[in-house]
């Protein structure tokens, strides 16, 4: 039902009377973390929002709906019976004792009393909004939703997200056929891969799925290949799921203009839809302290006014992500102006993107082209050499960006899968791990910097070598390994990723977890607890989640028949994958690396191989030397010969 707020029309700038839908309902603020913890993902969102939108009186200009709840037979074309009914049952009082179990199961999920009405209320408020302007109702509108939806997957919420609701929404349209809507394009823009929508909609021509987020190789949430370019669709969907994946966080107005202009808007020349659905998430704008990059309100407004010259200016916009509630109010006023038409925009001359963002276009583009001739074209050299320098700083084999004391506050991003609500057991279940763990043995193999005892020291008491740019927090437990020995194994080491915030520009030491007979790789071992290679695991891969151990003797008990054991809490990092080398005197042999797909993104140059920094370089060799296995001569041709040898 529409309120008394704002039921009438706006005359755009060019004279034609504008229906402009907004969707705003407190309700949605009863979803909460259970016992008020602080949370990126909170009712402040969208009151913030809607506080700035009734500032600059735009709620009379539009008309303004009260949420509606979603049916579960809209639901069910989206997700599974399973799905549906927790979510139907996660906030009565029968669950209550149950709901914090469950959740701690979940990826990055809370639940509370109000979590199964408000997930409702979004669901329902974007199909109402999508059907009022596909029957003409409307001519666009901005759904002011939470909780968010795009991760969620057929039988899974995850990534804060509970109901899908760009995706129901989006089966509701093809699914009604009077609506006449037969072609729909979905602009997901939020920073992060909407994993959800893209397996919902994978093997579909009706919808052409566009996703344009930090990636990262797969190491940024939600983590894995969903969000890679060459995920095309499948069967008659393929051709139909593009991908646009950034390699790095700060990417801002020019990047995205540079994807919008030589990517989306000639594809969906093609396309033509019959309306756009835009999941708008607002984590990548500037200083949202998930994303890491700097889209500016009027970058979002240029990106959205390239999308009104389709589909007659049918626009169904759903609030996503976005954490800086400055930033996240300012984005959506901007955008919902250009829905109103109230004001000219100026796309700005003189900002170019990085050299990455191109490099990504141009791979984007060839790999669509058998499906988008339009794309076939060559990009002119002109125009992809005016970029904008970018210095990198990569999550490494050590610390990563998000803990450098000295980036502006846009650059400090908080992993999403990293974000759990406290548990006041935490502390003891600390100490029961550690005190079990602490008690088991393990050879930790390494093949990299660790090679050399005194840098494998800094892990253990905390500190710093030569040529390291920080130090390390050392572990819990500071004992000596019990033992030190060497062996070699028959697998290959190889140099990639491009800088570290501990060691500068330059690749660390990768080992692929395959063997091969022809190769051989040295490898320092060091007796230690279980407790401690825990340790060693975390500060390799930059968590700081210690509640439970990320490699436990379950773990341990199975990686012998495995052989490897990709481990889902340290994702984000490049070596979270536990790799079995056999047994010394008994004692398990472990060592930590890539996964075995990540290997064949080397390979393709997907993930850029590079040789080390001098600093490292030195630092291994020093350890082959110390360690009486190789003389300088031969231990710097040894590593020479695994970065310049091809994979």
């Amino acid at each position: 039902m529409e309120s008394g707020i704002g039921a009438q029309v706006s005359s755009s700038a060019s004279g034609e009377l504008r229906r402009v839908g907004l969707v705003y309902d407190e309700r949605m603020c009863k979803h909460s973390t259970p016992t008020g913890e602080p949370h990126p993902e909170n009712p402040d969102r969208i009151r913030a929002i809607w506080n700035k939108l009734m500032s600059a009186n735009i709620p009379q200009r539009c008309v303004v709906f009260d949420a509606k709840e979603v049916e579960d037979k809209y639901i069910a074309a989206v997700h599974t019976s399973n799905h549906i009914n927790l979510i139907k049952t996660i906030s009565s009082k029968k669950l209550a004792s149950q709901r914090d179990r469950i959740s701690a199961k979940l990826n990055s999920i809370y639940f509370n009393e109000g979590s199964t009405e408000s997930a409702y209320l979004a669901a329902g408020s974007v199909l109402d909004v999508a059907a009022k302007v596909a029957k003409g109702e409307l001519n666009s509108a901005f759904a002011i939703v939470r909780p968010p939806g795009h991760h969620a997957e057929e039988n899974e919420p995850m990534g804060f997200c509970l109901f899908n609701n760009i995706a129901i929404a989006t089966s509701f349209l093809l699914n009604q056929k009077e609506l006449g809507i037969n072609k729909i394009l979905i602009v997901d823009w939020d920073v992060h891969h909407g994993n959800g929508t893209q397996k919902t909609f994978y093997k579909d021509s009706q919808v052409l799925f566009f996703s344009v987020h930090r990636d990262e190789y797969g190491t940024f949430y939600p983590c894995g290949d969903d969000g890679s370019y060459d995920m095309k669709g499948e069967g008659e969907g393929e051709g139909y799921n593009i991908n646009v994946p950034w390699e790095n966080g700060k990417c801002g107005d020019a990047d995205y203009i540079a994807a919008w202009n030589h990517i989306l808007i000639p594809v969906a020349r093609e396309f033509k839809p019959d309306i756009i659905l835009v999941s708008a998430g607002f984590d990548a704008a500037i200083g949202d302290p998930l994303g890491g990059c700097r889209i500016t309100p009027h970058g979002f407004a240029i990106l959205l006014k390239k999308l009104m010259e389709f589909s007659n200016g049918k626009i169904v916009m759903a609030l996503e992500g976005g954490y800086n509630l400055n930033s996240i109010a300012n984005s959506v006023l901007s955008c919902v102006q250009v829905l109103l038409e109230d004001k000219q925009i100026v796309e700005p001359d003189e900002i170019y993107p990085f050299e990455s963002t191109w490099r990504i276009i141009k791979e984007v583009r060839e790999e669509l082209s058998a499906y988008w001739p339009i794309l076939a074209e060559k990009l002119p050299e002109k125009l992809t050499s005016k970029v904008t320098p970018l210095v990198k700083t990569y999550s490494s084999e050590s610390e990563d960006e998000n803990d450098d004391d000295e980036v502006s506050e846009d650059d400090v991003t908080i992993p999403l899968s990293k974000l759990k609500v406290s548990d006041d057991d935490a502390h003891d279940k600390v100490e029961d791990w550690r005190s079990e763990l602490s008690k088991v043995d393990v050879w930790y193999a390494s093949f990299g910097s660790n090679m050399s005892e005194s840098r494998f020291q800094c892990y253990i008491q905390g500190g710093q070598v030569e040529g390291m740019r920080r130090a390390c927090k050392g572990a819990v437990d500071k004992s000596q390994p019990k033992e030190v020995l060497w062996k070699t194994v028959p697998h290959r080491l190889f140099f990639g990723r491009e800088s570290t915030v501990t060691w500068g520009p330059g690749g660390v030491a990768f080992l692929n977890p395959q063997t091969n007979n022809h190769d051989k790789t040295f490898m320092c071992l060091y007796r230690i607890t279980l407790e401690q290679f825990n340790d060693v695991l975390l500060q390799e891969n930059v968590s700081s989640d210690t509640t439970s151990p990320f490699f436990d003797l379950n773990a341990l008990n199975s990686i012998e028949n495995k052989n490897n054991i990709s481990l889902k809490a340290l994702k984000d990092g490049w070596y979270h994958n536990v790799v079995y080398l056999g047994k010394e005197k008994g004692v398990p042999i472990l060592t930590m690396t890539c996964r075995v797909d990540q290997v064949e993104g080397f390979k393709s140059g997907k993930i850029p191989l590079r040789p080390p920094a001098k600093e490292y370089a030195d630092t291994l060799i020093r350890g082959l030397v110390m360690g009486k296995q190789l003389s300088e001569d031969e231990a710097i041709a040894y590593i020479n010969e695994a970065s310049t040898k091809p994979l």
